[in-house]
């Protein structure tokens, strides 16, 4: 039998074909592995094997008959907290909500659901997304593979351990700031955040957040995207919109694109001991057929219009808690909901039109360049704790300090993915970025291909 952990969703699906391995099969093994690195990890913050495996029976039969109802058919898919699944409880990684079942999928569930994909648990993340570390009240600290005494990002953490840690192949992210993007790079694997509202589905804060998929492969993120995209009546935007074939996209190489390469993305800096994977992946893409120039965007710290848009955002969730569920909150959203709170209309009018404003800029820049490469997380992962979300306060004040390549593009609603590339000289992970225009996902898939071929990515050791 082969390695059943870390196979991807394209190879359970070729052995489901072939009879070698069953949809029942994997499950086992997938609970077998989640029940392991659980007490070291803490990925997860809810298990449904039964429902699971019901669902995991049924698609074995279809297989058998030859019917699958997709290439998801039988993949187990780990799902984030925040994240609605039909009769499975969820509290967004809060002590300060109860734990109801939800009456119905979220629209990106409901269309994996649909494609077959087998729902086993939910994962751990921040107090309501607030961070880009995980670890909350309600679930304690979520720990890295590569080194358990290190973070591995957030707010998607939970999500990326399951994946590098051979559970599932496949895990469902959300990103407001970098939330898929920072815990792929920081545990090697591979996240793409989409354009703000490629996906359906409304959330808190539509204007800035988005839910992706993060894999093992470039290969398996296209295929859940692509049916992540799928419409919904529900949604304004994403109803109006046709999915390009992701898939498809993988297989087309960069041959006559034009990417920029970035190392400040017009105003951001980081340590130049931390550029190599920048250069060696521009090389990597240059070899492969693209056109590629060092050159940086026109942009400008819009730090502060951001943190005004978040903190309004946490200020509007507190203010629905009743006064004796906000002590229960993670001190750290309790002030953030405190500044947004005292945010004022103008100045989160003034917020916005800053943001309009960096996105004119990146839509001309976008517009003489097909694709962006950029750093994806300047410093490496460090140590885990509760109520830790910044390596150093007088370097990085908050975690917005350390992750100035990622939130600028969810105020200018760009699509971005991270992409590993190798280990750093402390043996841990590091990545690089990928950025296209807006609904431009394919691009990013097509160089995002081409690097992995580059650079394949790492394992955690045992």
């Amino acid at each position: 039998m082969p390695d059943i952990d870390f196979l991807s969703a394209a190879e359970l699906a070729a052995q489901y074909r072939k009879r070698t391995l069953s949809p029942v099969e994997v499950l086992a093994a997938t609970l077998a592995r989640a029940e392991a690195i659980q007490p070291t990890l803490n990925p997860f913050c809810l298990f449904d094997a039964e429902r699971a495996r019901a669902a995991a029976q049924a698609s074995e039969k279809r297989w058998a008959a030859g019917a699958p109802l997709s290439p998801l058919d039988g993949i187990p898919i780990a799902i984030k907290d925040n994240q609605a699944v039909a009769g499975q409880p969820g509290a967004s990684g809060s002590l300060a909500l109860d734990l109801f079942p939800a009456a119905e999928d979220a629209p990106h569930v409901a269309r994996l659901r649909e494609a077959g994909a087998v729902f086993y648990a939910r994962t751990t993340m921040p107090d309501f997304a607030w961070k880009a570390v995980t670890d909350s009240p309600r679930t304690g600290v979520t720990r890295n593979p590569w080194d358990k005494a290190l973070t591995p990002g957030g707010s998607s953490g939970g999500a990326a351990v399951v994946v590098a840690a051979g559970c599932s192949p496949i895990a469902t992210g959300s990103d407001g700031g970098g939330s898929i993007r920072i815990p792929a790079a920081f545990t090697g694997i591979y996240g793409i955040k989409p354009t703000t509202g490629r996906v359906p589905g409304i959330s808190e804060a539509p204007d800035i957040s988005a839910t992706g998929p993060l894999a093992r492969t470039v290969a398996d993120a296209a295929l859940a995207l692509a049916v992540m995209c799928h419409t919904d009546r529900g949604d304004p935007i994403a109803s109006a919109l046709t999915v390009p074939d992701f898939v498809a996209a993988t297989h087309r190489g960069v041959k006559g694109l034009r990417v920029a390469v970035s190392a400040t993305c017009g105003f951001a800096h980081t340590d130049t001991a931390r550029l190599g994977p920048l250069a060696a992946a521009a090389r990597a893409l240059r070899d492969a057929g693209a056109t590629v120039e060092e050159v940086d965007p026109a942009a400008w710290n819009i730090r502060r219009s951001y943190l005004t848009v978040v903190e309004a955002a946490f200020g509007a969730v507190a203010a629905a808690l009743p006064g004796a569920r906000l002590a229960l909150l993670d001190p750290g959203l309790i002030e953030t909901a405190r500044r947004g709170m005292m945010t004022s209309a103008a100045a989160a009018r003034a917020a916005e039109l800053d943001r309009i404003r960096l996105m004119r800029v990146f839509i001309a820049f976008l517009n003489d360049y097909d694709l962006l490469l950029t750093p994806c997380v300047p410093i490496a992962p460090f140590r885990a704790g509760e109520n830790v979300n910044t390596p150093d306060v007088e370097a990085y004040p908050e975690w917005y300090d350390w992750t100035p390549y990622t939130w600028v593009f969810n105020a200018t609603k760009l699509p971005a993915a991270s992409c590993p590339w190798g280990l750093d000289a402390g043996g841990l992970p590091q990545a690089v970025q990928l950025v296209a225009a807006h609904f431009r996902e394919d691009l990013i898939l097509q160089a995002s291909a081409v690097l992995e071929a580059a650079m394949p990515y790492p394992r955690p050791p045992e």
